[in-house]
């Protein structure tokens, strides 16, 4: 059996750390800050939309009894503000990560995610630790990668 038959290319998650230093600290406050006031904007456009598109319905009724404009506007302000309720839940859970980088110790690791990378195996590797690999940054540098390549 040659080589290239008794060997495969598999694809395994790697997980990437960081750790966490004053730049690191910055650039995650930044990046939340930044989706923190894209939010903001999109709430302030889908308060804008909403009293537009309410404003043209009620335009539109014969008389303000008119049934069938009063469930469309029923109908309208629900969806608008379940818009608003997910965007308000989505910048609360960015406070809330924004807060917990603000009390993250210098040179704690933490996790940054993960990407697909390719590895060989073959007869007798232990696959377990063929799987577990991860590769740690400092400030965007690799500084380390563990496990087994």
């Amino acid at each position: 059996m040659d080589v290239s038959q008794s060997q495969l290319l598999l694809k395994r998650v790697v997980n990437i750390k960081a750790i966490v230093t004053p730049l690191w600290k910055d650039e995650a406050q930044k990046q939340l800050q930044d989706q923190l006031n894209q939010i903001d904007g999109r709430l302030q456009q889908l308060e804008m939309q909403s009293q537009r598109i309410l404003s043209e319905m009620q335009k539109q009724g014969a008389s303000p009894t008119d049934v069938a404009v009063s469930q469309q506007i029923t109908s309208v302000q629900g969806k608008l503000n379940q818009d608003k309720s997910q965007l308000l839940q989505q910048k609360n859970q960015l406070l809330q990560q924004l807060q917990q980088v603000q009390t993250l110790e210098l040179d704690k690791e933490v996790s940054q995610g993960q990407i697909d990378g390719f590895f060989r195996v073959a007869v007798g590797d232990h696959m377990i630790k063929k799987m577990q690999v991860e590769i740690l940054l400092r400030d965007g540098i690799v500084e380390d990668i563990r496990g087994e390549l």
